[in-house]
């Protein structure tokens, strides 16, 4: 599976033409003109890179921008800029907001294709960061009184899907013990419900993990994750 990029532009020839060069460098864009429709997808689906139109009917690229770095999905993604504008001011916003490069219009094929080799690694280091592995890990989860074991179905250095018969409510803050492969090596932390999955599993978010126990994470992670 490749990369998901969403694409944002009320002009569909540029959604079109980014978008076939995103599938010719196998990732997987998700275009869109209207940016309403857009705006609702930001904190339901994970994107490992976005281009938004900076001029657009309400909410235009720059407030887009600015609901993505605000987003627990997406607050990492790396953002592109479409735009006409070459003023210094205008540069400024976009970068204080949170774009990471800005791609000027129109849209030349060459400068795409520049565009998208320098964007590839920060892409795929934004991929792997999220990057969620189907693997069996014990977790033992702690809310006020409450305590609960439970297993892993999938696991990233941000969050978890976790089966358990005591699931918590959605919204409720819980101290974790996550257990990593055969010799149990031990992550602690603090960890947010931000989904139910039907009667037995948690979608779980990692808020407060120390750097040294989140890099312990990423090592156990990355050898486990697929290629593109």
């Amino acid at each position: 599976m490749g990369n998901k990029v969403l694409v944002v532009d009320d002009d569909p020839r540029t959604c079109e033409l980014i978008s076939e060069f995103l599938t010719i460098s196998e990732m997987e864009p998700t275009a869109h003109t209207d940016s309403v429709r857009a705006a609702s997808q930001i904190n339901l689906t994970k994107f490992d890179a976005a281009f938004l139109d900076v001029r657009m009917p309400a909410p235009d690229g720059i407030e887009l921008a600015r609901q993505i770095r605000n987003s627990a999905l997406n607050r990492k993604t790396v953002i592109i800029m479409i735009t006409g504008e070459t003023e210094q001011q205008f540069l400024n916003r976009a970068f204080e907001v949170g774009a990471n490069f800005v791609l000027f219009k129109p849209v030349d094929r060459r400068a795409l294709l520049r565009l998208l080799r320098v964007v590839e690694a920060p892409i795929e280091r934004e991929r792997q960061r999220f990057a969620r592995v189907h693997v069996n890990c014990k977790v033992s989860m702690e809310a006020s009184d409450k305590k609960a074991e439970g297993v892993t179905l999938d696991l990233s250095v941000n969050g978890m899907l976790v089966k358990t018969s005591h699931p918590f409510p959605v919204d409720t803050r819980l101290e974790i013990n996550l257990r990593l492969g055969k010799n149990d090596v031990e992550i602690r932390g603090a960890a947010r419900v931000v989904r139910l999955v039907g009667d037995d599993c948690m979608g779980l978010q990692l808020e407060t993990v120390g750097p040294t126990e989140r890099a312990t994470l990423q090592d156990f992670l990355i050898p486990l994750i697929p290629p593109n």
